[in-house]
């Protein structure tokens, strides 16, 4: 596909130059339309960053923007992309699972960092040039696996369905403690859910499974996916 082919939001994007513009050199470009919007959501959300709030930040008028972002639909995903940020130099490491630890641990850092990003609306699969690093990250570490190429789509699908969902739950319990809403929710629980009733779910409760285990309940919850989920690539290695 030649450059000219291209949708003009995937262009800017990848920051494809456009047609050269006669007259002065344009005052503002994608780049720092994407750096304000970003400072924008670091401090006060997604849901503060509005095109007109972002030309307010830089001095222009909201129709000003529209020679770089083509709307807010793709200024979120022109954040999302920049905020995400090239995955760094992981060390390659004997053991594919150790290398998909350090891939996943690392996602959910970038996670951490800005925690908006989970708020950002999913339209389609990861296309921005700094999404695609952590694509060739994650495929990096599978090369030696034997596993096609099919398959470790499919794996970094699920894995980056996981390290989204425990940064969504971490956004969520972000002001409360999530070890005593866990023990008050299996404590009440325990007390409602009849045997006779649910006898499956009854014992669950009177298991204490939601009393907290030592250290940090989020940080249990991730590696405990996260091992299930290698448990399950190792399998499908073995096959």
């Amino acid at each position: 596909m030649g450059d000219r082919e291209l949708p003009a939001a995937l262009g800017r994007l990848w920051r494809r130059p456009a047609s050269p513009r006669l007259g002065r050199p344009a005052e503002l470009d994608v780049d720092r339309v994407v750096r304000a919007a970003v400072e924008l959501a670091d401090h006060g959300g997604l849901d503060g960053v509005t095109l007109q709030k972002v030309a307010q930040s830089l001095g222009f008028t909201k129709m000003a923007l529209y020679r770089h972002v083509g709307s807010k639909d793709e200024l979120f995903e022109l954040m999302a992309d920049h905020a995400t940020g090239p995955a760094p130099d992981l060390p390659e490491e004997p053991d594919w699972r150790d290398g998909v630890r350090r891939w996943a641990n690392a996602v959910r850092a970038r996670y951490a960092e800005h925690p908006w990003l989970v708020e950002v609306p999913l339209s389609g699969p990861p296309r921005g040039p700094n999404a695609i690093s952590w694509v060739d990250a994650l495929l990096r570490a599978l090369s030696d696996t034997g596993l096609d190429l099919a398959t470790q789509a499919g794996v970094l699908n699920v894995l980056s369905g996981h390290v989204r969902n425990a940064a969504v739950l971490a956004r969520q319990y972000g002001r409360v403690d999530q070890a005593e809403v866990e023990r008050d929710y299996g404590r009440a629980l325990a007390e409602l859910v009849e045997p006779d009733r649910f006898p499956h779910a009854a014992g669950l409760f009177t298991a204490a499974v939601f009393e907290a285990p030592p250290g940090n309940p989020a940080d249990h919850d991730f590696t405990f996916g996260l091992e299930l989920i290698l448990d399950g690539v190792t399998a499908a290695i073995n096959r």
